[in-house]
């Protein structure tokens, strides 16, 4: 059985609708684009979670959104401080090592690239996709990087692509075929992405992805 580690929650906060980040003391050492796995209780299985800060960071954070119906976060999303989760030792391999390579991320699948962009990893591109503004989570953070897309399928605005994440990338006749691509968010935008980028003559090898369940 997997070892379970109990930790105390020491922030809990909202920072969009049905969006929370949780945080608890860090007590591991971490590769940016590492997951744990967390859960309530020790005979509900963990669900898994990207670390979303810096391995400097005396704190680790987890980003999630609700879903009503889910077996976890609903009761994460009800967390006050002073609670207890359990968590699971550090694993994965979607790590960046500051290759050229485009970071391409929708909803909380932002995640370890927050966790990468706060260690001072830095991507050639980063294409940020969300329904709307409020979704684009740490935008006020990644302005600062010096080619930054953000997408919104439901919105528009200044400096917004009001479209999907997939209808950008479309537009391009090839893509860089010397880069990694670093895809992170669900299952479905994953598999679209991964295929469109193959269909414009970026190697299979060259895309690393983490899907969000």
């Amino acid at each position: 059985m997997e070892q379970l580690t109990k930790v105390k929650i020491t922030k809990h906060f909202s920072i969009a609708e049905n969006t929370y980040i949780i945080q608890f003391k860090r007590v591991f050492d971490f590769i940016p684009g590492q997951i744990i796995g967390i859960t309530d209780k020790h005979e509900n299985p963990p669900r898994l979670y990207s670390i979303c800060s810096s391995p400097k960071d005396e704190f680790i954070s987890i980003l999630f959104n609700l879903k009503v119906n889910g077996e976890l976060t609903p009761v994460l999303s009800e967390l006050s401080i002073g609670d207890y989760i359990l968590i699971t030792e550090v694993q994965g391999k979607f790590t960046f090592n500051n290759e050229p390579a485009w970071w391409i991320g929708t909803g909380t699948g932002i995640a370890p690239f927050y966790s990468m962009f706060s260690s001072g990893q830095k991507p050639q591109k980063l294409i940020q996709g969300a329904r709307t503004k409020n979704d684009l989570f740490f935008i006020k953070e990644f302005e600062s990087l010096p080619d930054y897309i953000k997408c919104c399928s439901k919105d528009s605005g200044d400096g917004i692509y009001a479209d999907r994440l997939t209808s950008y990338l479309e537009k391009f006749e090839s893509l860089p075929e010397n880069l990694n691509y670093y895809l992170c968010g669900s299952a479905e935008m994953v598999v679209d992405v991964r295929n469109l980028l193959i269909s414009k003559g970026v190697p299979f090898s060259n895309i690393i992805t983490e899907i969000y369940f």
